[in-house]
């Protein structure tokens, strides 16, 4: 059965269905990031505190859902599932398995043939991971995620995203959102520099 209470005192339109904290209280937005953040930072300390190998990090089909249900597993009933529901933004829902497993299959080219350097990679990986935007939620951060996972793995320190990135306050806002859109027209220059400058 589909609950669709809306969070209380905030714009948030979408529903809750699928919250797995007690849902007989009343959440506002915040609170709902703070449990979101609560839940990331399990999965941050997991993988940023140490350099993760390839056992740890795979970067495989399976592996990218894994991680979006280590970010927000503890909150949410369909972290880690893909979506079947089509989105303002990303990939057509049943399209979504296919591109993430090609996802894979262009990180494992472009490694082995050293098409671009690591920074190039992890912005590319960011941007796609985006486009495609695999679950119902949380795709921004968990793309930013992958990202930063890939540059810790190859020696390098994860870009340091502001949490609250998209909010109008954040000065690399705009920035961002235009460096994705450029990403779109396959001009990854903005997003590898933004990458590059937050390191």
């Amino acid at each position: 059965m589909k609950d669709a209470t809306k969070i209380k005192d905030a714009t948030y339109t979408d529903d809750i269905s699928g919250l797995k904290l007690d849902t007989s209280k009343q959440y506002t937005l915040q609170d709902i990031y703070f449990y979101e953040a609560k839940n990331i930072t399990k999965a941050t300390l997991k993988y940023l505190s140490i350099k993760p190998d390839k056992k740890i990090a795979a970067f495989t089909y399976e592996w990218f859902l894994k991680l979006h249900f280590e970010m927000f597993g503890d909150i949410w009933d369909w972290a880690g599932k893909i979506r079947t529901v089509e989105l303002s933004i990303g990939v057509k829902a049943y399209l979504v398995s296919t591109e993430l497993k090609k996802l894979t299959d262009d990180l494992i080219y472009w490694e082995q043939n050293k098409s671009f350097d690591i920074i190039e990679i992890a912005s590319r990986l960011h941007h796609r991971a985006v486009q495609i935007h695999p679950f119902k939620n949380g795709n921004g951060r968990w793309s930013r995620m992958l990202a930063n996972i890939y540059l810790k793995q190859n020696g390098l320190e994860p870009t340091k995203w502001n949490e609250n990135l998209l909010s109008k306050e954040n000065p690399h806002r705009d920035d961002y959102i235009n460096a994705l859109k450029k990403a779109d027209n396959m001009d990854y220059e903005e997003l590898i520099k933004l990458q590059a400058n937050l390191l």
